[in-house]
C-alpha cells in the first residue's frame, strides 16, 4: 500500500526550503529559476539536462537554465551549509550513521568519444 501524499504539505515544505535558499542568490530571477530547476530535478524525468529541465519548466529554450548553471551569481558555501542544516534538522538522528559510496556510472551509447565507465564520486 502506497502512503498518501499531501500535495499542499509537499508544496509548503518545498517553498520552505526554497525560501531558506533564496538569500544565497543575488537576483530575483535566479531565485525563481532555482525553484524551477529543483522541481525539474525532482520530477523523475527520463533524462536530466538543460533542455529537459527547461521544457519541464515551460521555457522555450535551455538558455535560461544554462545561464543559471554557468553564469548566475550565488553563494556556493552558503548553499551547501543551508542544505546540510536543512537535512540535519529534517532527517537527523543522533543514532544515525551516514554512509555514501563513490560510484561509477556506465555511460550509454557508442558514438560519443570517451564513452566508458566514468567516476562520479
Amino acid at each position: 500500500m502506497c502512503p498518501s501524499v499531501d500535495p499542499d504539505g509537499w508544496l509548503e515544505a518545498f517553498e520552505g526550503l526554497a525560501g531558506r535558499l533564496d538569500r544565497r542568490f543575488r537576483r530575483p530571477e535566479s531565485r525563481r529559476r532555482m525553484r524551477r530547476f529543483l522541481r525539474g530535478l525532482m520530477a523523475g524525468l527520463p533524462r536530466v539536462n538543460c533542455w529537459t529541465l527547461a521544457e519541464y519548466a515551460g521555457e522555450a529554450s535551455p538558455g535560461g537554465m544554462q545561464h543559471f548553471l554557468a553564469e548566475a551569481v550565488w553563494d556556493d558555501d552558503g548553499l551547501r551549509a543551508d542544505l546540510r542544516d536543512y537535512v540535519v534538522e529534517r532527517f537527523g538522528d543522533p543514532e544515525a550513521v551516514f554512509v555514501f559510496d563513490e560510484t561509477g556510472d556506465v555511460k550509454k551509447g557508442s558514438m560519443t568519444v570517451g564513452v566508458q565507465r566514468q567516476y562520479t564520486g
